[in-house]
């Protein structure tokens, strides 16, 4: 047997194409990932590090909140294995406007896979014993939940990446461009590569391999801007993740809320630059004690490269009404870009060829779904009809 052979190979090195390795090695399966640069550099390193189930929670569509949960669980597995930072803290939408309550408490009615894992409505007062940074002036309390688990991508990503090398004996090559596919061959820079099974993670890179697919299938770029402050002070704790009402707005969770036209309609005319420029809210904590504060949302199929100070300005202002940090100097300013569907779509999955399956189109929900949802590919070959695009 040539070298180069494996049962499967997963083209990318971020988060889903390391989420395919893993579950394909838990398999039993002989795995490789090939990465065409020399470390994860993309999306996969530049967000939250938050997973984040809650953003996935319907009232009626609860596959992708399952499998959402899932993946918080696999991460727990993965903090386990490696000692990695991580902060099981959960999270707190804040709410310091009665149309902000007006739609948590509805979300609450109408979600109850939500509630059944531990969502729940608090006061003020409990809001401020959960966490010592929520400013208290003007609050009127929160959704609670426990689902959310906070690691540092920049540490995630390599910790992963390691435990599949050493664990499960997964074949990581960096450097290895790969140049085209023709099943079973895999050809790349550094030679070519057998897989029976093969799978396309290519994130951000999505035009360079099947272009034709992706040309069909509404993938654009979202660009976001984000910032870590200092580093707090030693044993400071951020505690829950936090967001305030623009995160209603956001998530379409919450789009079916009867109170939303009306929450969208004051924060339009209340932070009209925030609205354009696609800009909510979260916050978490790093390993190195910083703060990451975030982000906007730009959609375009080509991205300018340039970060714009009023953006961040904007962010910064907004965060300030509902939280404070002992430090809140900005110490990072950085800018992501992911593959989102236009079509509200949660996941692209294609077959362009026997034997070879493309995977993207996670939005911003790649660190939150990418674990659950290679496991459901690679045990059922497939997922459900509804929330994902078919080619």
């Amino acid at each position: 047997m040539h070298s180069n052979d494996v049962d499967v190979l997963i083209v990318g090195g971020g988060v889903a194409g390391l989420a395919h390795a893993l579950a394909a090695a838990k398999a039993g399966n002989r795995v490789a990932v090939l990465e065409r640069d020399q470390r994860a550099v993309g999306a996969s390193v530049r967000n939250f590090g938050l997973i984040w189930p809650i953003g996935l929670a319907t009232g009626t569509e609860t596959f992708f909140y399952e499998r959402a949960l899932r993946s918080a669980e696999l991460w727990r597995e993965v903090v386990r294995d490696t000692g990695m930072w991580h902060s099981d803290r959960g999270s707190l939408h804040l709410a310091r406007r009665p149309e902000e309550l007006a739609v948590l408490e509805e979300f609450r009615d109408r979600t109850p896979a939500a509630v059944a894992n531990g969502v729940r409505l608090i006061g003020a007062r409990e809001t401020l014993r959960r966490s010592d940074w929520v400013r208290g002036d003007g609050l009127l309390g929160a959704l609670e939940s426990p689902t959310e688990l906070n690691i540092d991508p920049r540490v995630a990503i390599p910790a992963l990446t390691e435990l599949l090398r050493e664990r499960y004996a997964v074949r990581i090559e960096f450097g290895a461009l790969v140049t085209g596919i023709d099943h079973p061959v895999v050809h790349t820079s550094a030679g070519d590569w057998r897989a029976e099974r093969i799978f396309v993670c290519s994130g951000n890179e999505f035009q360079t391999l099947y272009p034709e697919i992706f040309a069909d299938s509404g993938l654009r770029h979202c660009k976001l801007q984000m910032m870590r402050t200092l580093a707090q002070p030693d044993g400071f704790e951020l505690g829950p993740a936090l967001c305030a009402g623009l995160t209603l707005l956001h998530y379409p969770c919450f789009a079916d809320c009867p109170s939303l036209p009306a929450l969208r309609a004051l924060l339009t005319e209340q932070h009209p630059f925030c609205l354009d420029g696609g800009i909510h809210v979260l916050v978490s904590q790093a390993s190195t004690g910083q703060i990451a504060i975030g982000d906007s949302h730009h959609y375009e199929l080509t991205q300018d490269p340039f970060q714009y100070a009023e953006i961040d300005e904007a962010i910064l202002e907004y965060f300030d009404g509902f939280a404070r940090l002992p430090r809140r100097r900005i110490a990072e300013h950085w800018h992501g870009i992911y593959p989102s569907p236009s079509d509200g779509s949660k996941v692209l999955l294609a077959r362009p060829e026997p034997g070879v399956t493309v995977v993207n189109g996670f939005g911003g929900a790649g660190m939150t779904l990418s674990l659950g949802v290679a496991e459901h590919i690679l045990e059922h070959g497939t997922l459900r009809d509804q929330g994902f695009a078919r080619l």
